[in-house]
């Protein structure tokens, strides 16, 4: 997989063009983005809220999004994990909100996880950095990462996971997950809206956690995103991409 260290506006012209090609990555210009530096209060949410975004109608999830909707979400550290904690095997998984790479394997190899994850094969392990800010500009990504830390509590990450890479801005430019989109997102998903989890979207109540996240990213040496690792072992980026190819390597590695 080409990792990419690109600056601001070149990392998403270069992140389009290699989008075509299926062999690329988000990759970070430095990895001190996340956290603390982003705006939260709700003069700043106030503020990203006057954007283009935030009157843009929310998509529906995907169809199957269902499925896991029995699953349970935990939160240690910096990293949320899906699945029984008891699975025998563990899929880590390093995405950005704003990547583009990230929604096309959310859309294509992502979904190969969803039977032995619902049957408790496997669990994942979701590492939310938020390096994007620092390249394009925003807190999209900061915001994202916020709202999908406070979906856990309400019970409906898997859902609201899969919500927020389906309304994915079409360009990475666009800082698109303003704190109103985002609970747009959130009415896509029976259940989620509700005072606390609207508080923690439109105040930043993870902020810090945020943060923690981006370091632990960090301290896993990741480099890009999406970058999977199964039972310790880094999946070959070109199974990413494909259903049926990312199938057959969970299989060699035991999972079906």
């Amino acid at each position: 997989m080409a990792v990419r260290k690109a600056g601001r506006i070149v990392a998403a012209v270069a992140a389009t063009a290699l989008l075509a090609g299926g062999a690329a990555a988000c990759g970070p210009d430095d990895l001190t983005g996340g956290g603390d530096d982003k705006p939260s209060d709700s003069a700043s949410a106030s503020a990203a809220d006057s954007g283009s975004a935030g009157g843009a109608e929310a998509k529906e999830p995907p169809a199957g999004t269902d499925a896991l909707a029995k699953t349970p979400a935990t939160v240690k550290g910096g990293v949320i994990t899906v699945g029984d904690p008891k699975a025998g095997h563990t899929v880590k998984l390093y995405e950005d909100a704003r990547c583009p790479i990230c929604k096309k394997f959310e859309d294509s190899g992502a979904q190969a996880l969803v039977k032995p994850v619902a049957e408790g094969k496997v669990k994942v392990e979701y590492t939310l950095a938020s390096f994007l800010d620092n390249n394009l500009g925003g807190s999209g990504s900061v915001n994202a990462a916020n709202a999908l830390r406070a979906s856990v509590d309400a019970g409906k990450f898997p859902q609201f996971h899969a919500a927020v890479f389906a309304n994915q801005a079409a360009e990475e430019t666009e800082d698109a997950y303003t704190p109103a989109f985002l609970l747009k997102i959130a009415d896509k998903v029976e259940g989620l809206r509700g005072a606390e989890f609207d508080k923690a979207v439109q105040k930043g109540t993870y902020k810090k956690w945020v943060g923690e996240a981006m370091q632990a990213f960090t301290d896993d040496g990741m480099q890009g995103t999406p970058t999977v690792v199964i039972d310790g072992k880094k999946a070959d980026s070109q199974s990413l991409f494909d259903q049926d190819t990312f199938a057959k390597e969970l299989k060699a590695s035991g999972i079906s």
